[in-house]
């Protein structure tokens, strides 16, 4: 598969013709499709976590460049026991959203030909902190709604053209999908 790189300043960018051989590499050996990322974290005093992203495995070769190379502290607001010293566990949900969105956005975009100069994306975790408590048996533990505002700048497209990728956004983001369908959760005690 290949992977291009291109800066328009704070334009939403994404190279079309890239995306197009990258989904005839996935076509031609749909293998190149299963990716498996992977993220690990150590407690850090209090509620405080830190992550570090680790290999990244595709059509079952592990390329270890990631692992390591980025990091992140997660904890909670001290009105919910943390120390506020880090983005919540849920703002960084929202974040991965808002992230995929604006994948998901500027990808199709670039392969529908509607030009953006810009976009903005706000989001809002709702939920019954009841559930989590143990205090409300009939309450999810998590999150009872998440909402999501986009505005597109576009020179060109129609109204209807926006409307056209905000539904596309919504069938083709990964994340999204993640979030909105059940999807198999295992955790194991090692």
């Amino acid at each position: 598969m290949t992977t291009r790189n291109a800066v328009d300043g704070t334009r939403p960018y994404a190279d079309a013709k890239g995306l197009r051989e990258n989904t005839e590499a996935v076509r031609r050996n749909p293998d190149l499709g299963h990716a498996v990322f992977r993220v690990s974290g150590v407690s850090a005093g209090g509620l405080a976590v830190d992550g570090r992203t680790g290999p990244l495995t595709q059509a079952g070769q592990t390329d270890q460049a990631r692992s390591g190379r980025f990091t992140f502290r997660v904890d909670e607001p001290v009105s919910l026991g943390g120390n506020d010293t880090a983005t919540s566990p849920a703002e960084y949900v929202l974040q991965a959203l808002i992230g995929c969105y604006a994948v998901t956005i500027t990808s199709l975009a670039a392969l529908r030909d509607v030009e953006l100069d810009s976009f903005t994306i706000e989001t809002d975790f709702n939920i019954n902190l009841a559930g989590f408590l143990g205090v409300g048996p009939q309450v999810r533990p998590g999150a009872e709604s998440i909402n999501i505002e986009v505005s597109l700048v576009s020179p060109t497209a129609t109204r209807a053209q926006l409307e056209d990728l905000i539904k596309a956004v919504e069938e083709r983001s990964p994340i999204r999908d993640t979030i909105a369908n059940p999807v198999p959760v295992t955790t194991t005690l090692k």
